[in-house]
């Protein structure tokens, strides 16, 4: 039985004693909350990281579709992608790499990205499937 806490080997090989005081000077990261495994240490490595594997596969299957000439819809698929893994994030406790930040800034960033490609997507010419008006003046502002 271990009766003081020890961290990794020293200079010289043997266990230095953990310190508990509070540094002023950050050492190292803190895992983001819910950046632990999504899926039991049991389970094979693509379970425990199936919210990372989803939204990477939307994404790839998107790109795919992408390079194969359906431009919007594929754009369409990375952008539904970035909105999928907005609501895994915010949904799922435990999402695994899908954690970068804290919840609302992942679910934040991921959300905004999303929409913006979506929607850029919808609007991509020649033949718009979303026509916004004051969009189109503006652009007309600025290339006159």
């Amino acid at each position: 039985m271990v009766t003081e806490v020890v961290s990794a080997p020293g200079p010289d090989g043997q266990p230095m004693r953990a310190t508990r005081e509070v540094s002023g000077i950050t050492r190292d990261t803190a895992r983001p909350e819910g950046g632990g495994r999504a899926a039991p240490a049991d389970a094979p490595a693509p379970a425990r990281q199936w919210p990372i594997i989803s939204v990477l596969a939307t994404t790839g299957v998107g790109l795919l579709v992408t390079g194969l000439g359906a431009f919007r819809v594929g754009t369409l698929l990375v952008g539904l992608a970035l909105l999928l893994g907005a609501v895994l994030r915010w949904t799922v406790g435990a999402v695994g790499m899908l954690a970068v930040r804290s919840r609302f800034t992942d679910t934040l960033t991921y959300g905004v990205l999303g929409l913006v490609v979506f929607f850029l997507a919808l609007m991509v010419q020649p033949g718009p499937w979303l026509v916004i008006p004051f969009l189109d003046e503006i652009l007309h502002f600025t290339v006159d």
